[in-house]
């Protein structure tokens, strides 16, 4: 019998049989964490679609790594992939497989891409539209999608066979200077006057503030005793340096994370991206390829200086709490089902416009119809980790951690690939990208929906009720 079941088994018979003990005032078991990390390599092959072009290069290697926590709740999942997106039935499939792997249910299960742009997208029924349209494997691979959730779940059920004790629970975080900055500039009239992307020469754009940002890069770290087993990382930006050309990578991000696992032999160091739905590089980074190690650094001193001023203390089972809420998010008025079917159905139109059409009316059609997306929160001691849907505004992100000052609250954005930009109410009338027919799939009130759900997850109990 696995570990952790074995232990949910005694817990439950000295629950209900009675405490049995050591002949001390403690019982034998008194309710240990137990953590299983992994972390498998699921590079697309040469030809394969990428966010923007076939694969042509693999600069890096591509992961899906993550963590398996047991307790006296069922298990919870948290993963992290190496993909721009994991979208609609994708990533319910993601979900539903590893809660099967892990013997837990699929609402505790948090899945999330970091967004990189020379990585693929996955999403099931926008694949098979495409597959359908004779244009399988352009845009989309559902076998290589599927044949990654098996790996993933492989290593799980592994792991599960020998989970590691976690003893004591760490807390750090650190200012990353010189990367984030806010893309959209606002004229004085309040609109959007000039984008800035993830790379720019533009002198205004340049010096222009970094804007409205979160700095801080927050680790979370399970130790066994004084061995740290694995460490997750937090911190909000659009990954990328330069893009779209098919170079396989897991960009800069990836770089600081594979760095500090070099730093941090047989310690499995996870990164998860935050609300970087307006956030990107752009002030400091002009899209030459110099840039991407130096951004990388950046973001690596980060992490070890978060972890190098961490809060250690020790954790049981009892430290642990889950809550989901599932949530409806309001379907944007600009989608039309049937001019949607039209651009899908036109062999005129580019595999491109075909897919992005596709996309649109699976999302359409799901959330239409009522389709709920599981917004989750971890809590650990006194850290709270939110999972949410989409390219999420940073705003949501400083809102959280305002609902719970004495927390050290931290958000992984980019579950549900499904809805798009998730923008501010205000930001759907000030123009720019983000909030732009093409790019968000939800209507402006989806922010009195997302922050009255992140306000009950993270808010303490007692404050919530008020």
């Amino acid at each position: 019998m696995p570990a952790y079941r074995s232990h949910r088994f005694l817990f439950l018979t000295l629950l209900f049989g009675g405490c049995l003990f050591d002949g001390h005032e403690h019982p034998l078991w008194a309710g240990n964490l137990e953590i299983v990390t992994f972390n498998e390599n699921i590079t697309p092959k040469l030809g394969m679609p990428v966010a923007y072009a076939p694969a042509r290069k693999i600069l890096t290697p591509l992961y899906a790594r993550g963590v398996v926590i047991l307790s006296d709740e069922k298990p919870v999942v948290l993963c992290a992939v190496d993909a721009i997106g994991i979208g609609n039935q994708g990533y319910d499939t993601w979900r539903e497989k590893l809660a099967e792997a892990a013997a837990t249910t699929p609402d505790r299960v948090a899945v999330h891409s970091l967004h990189q742009h020379d990585a693929p997208r996955i999403d099931f029924a926008t694949g098979k539209i495409m597959e359908d349209q004779g244009l399988g494997g352009k845009n989309y691979d559902n076998s290589y999608g599927r044949q990654c959730i098996t790996q993933v779940a492989n290593a799980i059920r592994s792991g599960l066979k020998s989970p590691q004790t976690v003893t004591h629970f760490g807390i750090g975080n650190a200012k990353v200077e010189q990367v984030a900055s806010n893309r959209r500039l606002l004229g004085a009239d309040g609109k959007v006057r000039l984008m800035r992307w993830s790379k720019s020469k533009s002198p205004d754009a340049i010096n222009a503030p970094e804007g409205v940002i979160d700095p801080w890069l927050k680790c979370l770290c399970f130790w066994n005793q004084d061995h740290p087993i694995a460490v997750l990382n937090y911190y909000a930006t659009h990954p990328q340096s330069y893009y779209g050309k098919g170079d396989v990578n897991y960009e800069f991000t990836g770089m600081a994370r594979e760095a500090r696992n070099k730093a941090l032999p047989g310690t499995l160091n996870v990164y998860f991206n935050g609300a970087a739905g307006n956030i990107a590089a752009g002030k400091y980074n002009d899209g030459s390829t110099k840039m991407r190690p130096i951004l990388a650094q950046r973001v690596e001193r980060g992490m070890e200086s978060a972890f190098n001023h961490q809060e250690k203390t020790e954790i049981s089972s009892a430290d642990l709490h889950w809550k989901t809420e599932m949530t409806a998010l309001p379907v944007s008025r600009h989608l039309d089902p049937e001019a949607l079917q039209e651009t899908i159905n036109d062999p005129e139109k580019t595999a491109k416009e075909r897919a992005s059409a596709a996309f649109r009316l699976v999302w359409y059609q799901r959330a239409s119809q009522g389709h709920q997306i599981p917004i989750t929160c971890l809590r650990l001691k006194s850290a709270s980790i939110l999972h949410l849907p989409g390219e999420l505004f940073i705003e949501y992100q400083l809102q959280a951690q305002k609902f719970a000052p004495k927390q050290s609250v931290c958000l992984a954005a980019y579950g549900d690939y499904g809805p798009g930009y998730i923008c501010t109410e205000i930001a759907y009338s000030q123009g720019g990208y983000e909030s732009s027919p093409r790019a968000s799939q939800v209507a402006p009130h989806v922010e009195s929906v997302l922050t009255e759900v992140i306000r009950r997850l993270v808010m303490p109990e007692e404050n919530s009720k008020k």
